[in-house]
């Protein structure tokens, strides 16, 4: 199934894939807020055990410019030149489970014969299910729980984990022609859009990473450990919320969100006490601004 044009090759734990494994993707690279993929990879990695099943030509779908090997440099030698990376892995959740996990850059270039080369890897190890994730900033506050927005074909999962139902138009992700074709086709795959408080999206923010985790598990059937992702949420919500406290304003605003997000889950917008005299709220934009505005005058004062 590889030939001379073909965009991946076969990797160590190739002839060891059993057919029927979920396929889960996370590519970086793509409006991760949060570092919600990013942290979810190396999670999963973590486990152990993962094995290379194909990697990618990535000499013909990156932009070096874009995403730049990473040289070591020790004394005045270069003792390492290391390549952005895109592969498919054969790994095992905690409870020894086998799944396939795509991870590595969202490719720049070559998007059709990306889609073509995963489109052969399903039906070469005749995959289950495709569980594919991004995350995006929304008005959003961080008091409430994480929610996720999910796209698919499987209507239980969507019903039970999607909150926003809406019709954008909105730039693609790599992975969206993929979820096309398969759509078209009724294979069942599924997006999970996790909703992050735009005002933390460009942090690491361990409680969109434990959330997707949990979803990738239900969409999948497996078994994956968060006990450490669990700690660093409980580390970061002690330090962000001791940050609020000196800062009435932030936590004005905060309310405001968490009046939006309540209004909107019920349906039914709640008069808000923070809104001016024309009853109009301040838009999520100014309320983002103005968290930001404090939280790096803050970080500013701790320098």
């Amino acid at each position: 199934m590889t030939g001379r044009d073909s965009i991946f090759f076969p990797g160590e734990a190739w002839s060891r894939v059993p057919a029927g494994l979920p396929l889960v993707a996370l590519l970086t690279g793509y409006r991760d807020a949060g570092s919600t993929v990013l942290q979810t990879v190396e999670s999963l990695l973590d486990e152990g055990d993962a094995e290379i099943v194909a990697g990618f030509d990535i000499d013909s779908l990156f932009d070096y410019r874009a995403r730049r090997p990473i040289i070591r440099v020790e004394g005045t030698q270069i003792t390492e030149y290391r390549l952005p990376r895109l592969d498919l892995r054969l790994v095992r959740d905690s409870m020894g489970q086998q799944f396939l996990l795509l991870s590595g850059f969202e490719p720049d270039f070559r998007w059709s014969a990306f889609t073509a080369s995963l489109r052969q890897l399903i039906s070469h190890f005749e995959v289950s299910t495709v569980t594919w994730a991004h995350a995006i900033p929304m008005p959003v506050p961080h008091t409430r729980p994480i929610r996720l927005a999910v796209t698919g074909t499987r209507e239980d999962l969507i019903e039970q984990l999607s909150v926003w139902h809406a019709t954008v138009e909105a730039p693609a992700h790599a992975l969206h022609e993929l979820e096309f074709e398969l759509t078209a086709e009724s294979f069942p795959i599924v997006d999970l859009v996790v909703l992050v408080p735009h005002y933390l999206a460009d942090g690491v923010l361990p409680a969109t990473a434990l959330r997707l985790i949990e979803a990738i598990g239900t969409a999948s059937g497996l078994l994956l450990a968060t006990e450490q992702l669990r700690e660093r949420d409980r580390e970061f919500r002690l330090e962000f919320e001791s940050s609020l406290e000196e800062n009435e304003e932030a936590q004005r605003l905060i309310s405001v969100l968490e009046t939006q997000h309540d209004g909107f889950l019920r349906g039914n917008p709640l008069e808000n006490p923070f809104a001016d005299a024309d009853g109009e709220l301040p838009s999520a934009d100014s309320i983002a601004a103005e968290l930001e505005r404090y939280l790096k005058t803050r970080a500013d004062e701790e320098k």
